[in-house]
């Protein structure tokens, strides 16, 4: 009998973008995703260049990141309240990656149930915790009062 990959055995313990996206409050959203600064530390360092490169050159993550912007809506955590406006637009590994992963080209690198559109803010706030405050007790949200050009 063979003993499962490391990646079936991975699948079994993964946060999802479906299941994030049941979660109506966005605070609570950002704690769902939080990693409270335990990023594997292989996706940083001495071999940091590995994710540029996946970042900057690699058209199959290129066209993830534009489906998961467009999947998105360009909201932060996919939620339609909270519209990224003037701001950098990041894409979010729901799971961290590894230097690994990116090794082996790992599918779990460019899954749409593996990523999220962010603002930098917020991206933060998952890593670090920095600014997570910020979302505490947040304004109510009202229909399009990001959008002042919509009634």
């Amino acid at each position: 009998m063979d003993l499962p990959s490391q990646w079936e055995v991975m699948t079994l313990m993964l946060k999802s973008y479906n299941e994030l996206i049941e979660i109506e409050d966005f605070a609570d959203r950002v704690k769902y995703l939080a990693l409270n600064a335990k990023a594997f530390d292989q996706t940083f360092g001495t071999q940091r260049y590995l994710n540029q490169n996946l970042y900057q050159k690699r058209p199959e993550w290129k066209r993830a990141r534009r489906q998961a912007i467009l999947r998105d809506n360009g909201c932060d955590l996919a939620h339609p309240d909270f519209q990224i406006l003037d701001e950098p637009v990041f894409i979010h590994h729901i799971n961290p990656i590894t230097v690994e992963d990116i090794l082996n080209n790992n599918p779990i690198i460019f899954d749409l149930n593996n990523l999220i559109t962010t603002t930098y803010k917020t991206h933060q706030a998952i890593h670090y915790g920095h600014g997570i405050a910020l979302f505490k007790d947040l304004p109510e949200r009202r229909p399009n009062d990001t959008c002042p050009w919509k009634e």
